[in-house]
């Protein structure tokens, strides 16, 4: 199973060998690239999303990571790692030699045992504690030896560790019970951060002191970050970027022509889907079930993908995307065709008064928010169902929102966490899952922590297509599509296909001139 399917598009410039080769005018010229993925925040454990992870995995180190297009971890700041025994519940880690934090101290266990006490301690409402679950205890056994003791069998453990949650901070930096004010980061990373303004830029600097699992370190790079894709498109068009990825605008990606000489066009497969999340608490319109199935019937995937991203997506009827092992069609199974009848028979059923209000929120700038999210209100008011208030909101408030249950929906785009079909598990749907949609299935659960145990993931598959049959039926999602990736360079940088490539590590060491 690869999530990075194919490579469908890399346009080619320049012809001769030197031309592949870096000018030494260039070598130290900065790259820039542009991105409408915020940053939530700085410190690990405060930040579980697609912008902050982008910078963590050049910044910090995880005892593991991903090579590109890899679907097993290999080591990283850890020299090697192993299950111990045949239960899957005991993981080792020996540390690399030499790893040194900014201040010259060299990383041991204890700071690797520290950054995942204080994350599960912290357990910030947008943080991503809730990625280690199973995680019952760390102990430091030695200066270079770290035990994770799981209270679970858990196969996927290897490849939670090497996301960003895994990122290993400086002990004597980072307090034990609250996040990290400020701008600094100390990390051991192949980049360090020399400067951040939020939500404009971060500059940074290839480290000279790290080692790991990359050979060498990239060029000097800096991030731009814009509040919405038609600031990123200007960006892109005025020449104010060499790279610009996550997200251009449906019009602009659209339009994108291979041949063109004067850039280089990246489109690839992509793991990343997008759902329309429901509130199914108690005090929320959308707590009956019979009410969101309702909302199912009322959803057009289709239209969705051909007019408001203009065929730049695809149409997605289950939980876990194509490509991914344990897909399915779950949704389509359960509601084929958009259906206003079928949907006023259950809230007929339901005996709510119609038409059926509630609150629609999406994430200002993120892409097509806005216009997504007027066409699933009128989608879903077809017939005069429901009466849906729609909302934006910036980002880390759209975070919040959503984590504390003050929205009835909410439509958000999920990046696979790492390479396995669990990250749409536990994450989206298990109890107290990352979306806080409210939803529980003991059922469901069980599933889940029963595709953990298997090593052969292939063995989990039955597990994940009745967790996905479970949840067409109790709708706490309604998926919506599954992204195509698009990187879009000028003709003088390479690189630009390792920067999104499944694995959820954005590798900006890989850009250089050409």
């Amino acid at each position: 199973m690869r999530i990075l399917v194919t490579l469908l598009v890399l346009a080619v410039v320049g012809i001769g060998g030197w031309q592949l080769l870096p000018s030494q005018q260039n070598k130290n010229k900065t790259i820039t690239v542009g991105t409408t993925d915020a940053v939530t925040d700085l410190d690990p454990a405060g930040a579980y999303d697609a912008g902050s992870w982008a910078l963590f995995s050049n910044v910090f180190q995880s005892l593991l990571t991903f090579e590109p297009g890899g679907v097993a971890p290999v080591p990283d700041a850890a020299q090697s790692c192993a299950f111990q025994g045949a239960d899957l519940k005991t993981y080792q880690c020996t540390l690399r030699s030499g790893i040194t934090f900014p201040s010259g101290r060299a990383m041991t266990a204890e700071d690797v045992k520290y950054s995942f006490d204080r994350m599960k301690k912290i357990n910030s409402d947008v943080g991503p504690s809730s990625l280690f679950s199973t995680l019952a205890s760390v102990t430091a056994d030695s200066a270079t030896t770290v035990t994770f003791h799981l209270s679970s069998a858990d196969a996927t453990w290897p490849l939670k560790v090497a996301t960003g949650a895994g990122s290993i901070v400086d002990k004597d930096k980072y307090p034990a019970d609250s996040l990290r004010k400020g701008t600094d980061v100390d990390g051991t990373g192949p980049y360090t951060l020399t400067s951040y303004t939020k939500d404009q830029k971060a500059v940074l600097a290839p480290n000279g002191h790290y080692k790991g699992d990359i050979s060498g370190t990239g060029r000097p790079v800096e991030l731009r970050y814009y509040t919405d894709s038609a600031k990123l498109d200007s960006a892109w068009k005025d020449g104010q970027v060499d790279v610009a990825t996550r997200n251009l605008s449906p019009n602009v990606l659209a339009q994108l022509n291979p041949s063109d000489p004067n850039k280089r066009v990246t489109e690839s497969d992509s793991s990343e889907t997008r759902n329309l999340y429901l509130n199914t608490r108690a005090s929320s319109p959308l707590h009956d079930v019979r009410v969101r199935r309702a909302m199912a019937w009322l959803v057009n995937r289709e239209q969705l993908a051909a007019t408001v991203y203009q065929g730049t997506v695809d149409p997605l009827y289950s939980l876990i995307p194509t490509g991914i092992t344990g897909h399915t069609t779950s949704f389509f199974d359960s509601y084929p065709t958009q259906s206003v009848a079928k949907a006023r028979a259950l809230l007929t059923q339901a005996g709510v008064s119609l038409p059926v209000r509630f609150t629609l929120g999406y994430g200002v700038g993120r892409g097509a928010g806005k216009e997504e999210s007027a066409a699933l209100k009128q989608q879903l008011e077809a017939g005069g169902l429901f009466q849906v208030d729609v909302q934006g909101y910036e980002w880390t408030d759209f975070q919040k929102r959503w984590a504390t249950g003050k929205m009835d929906a909410w439509a958000v785009g999920w990046v696979a966490d790492y390479p396995d079909p669990d990250t749409f598990g536990a994450a989206l749907v298990g109890t107290g899952s990352t979306m806080s949609t409210g939803y529980s299935n003991k059922v469901v659960d069980h599933l889940i922590q029963d595709s953990q145990q298997y090593a052969d993931r292939s063995r989990a598959v039955n597990d994940f297509k009745d967790i996905q049959s479970d949840v067409a039926q109790d709708v706490p999602l309604i998926p919506l599509w599954q992204r195509k990736e698009f990187v879009v360079s000028t003709e003088d940088v390479g690189g630009g296909q390792y920067l999104d490539d499944g694995t959820g590590v954005f590798r900006l060491w890989r850009l250089n001139w050409i």
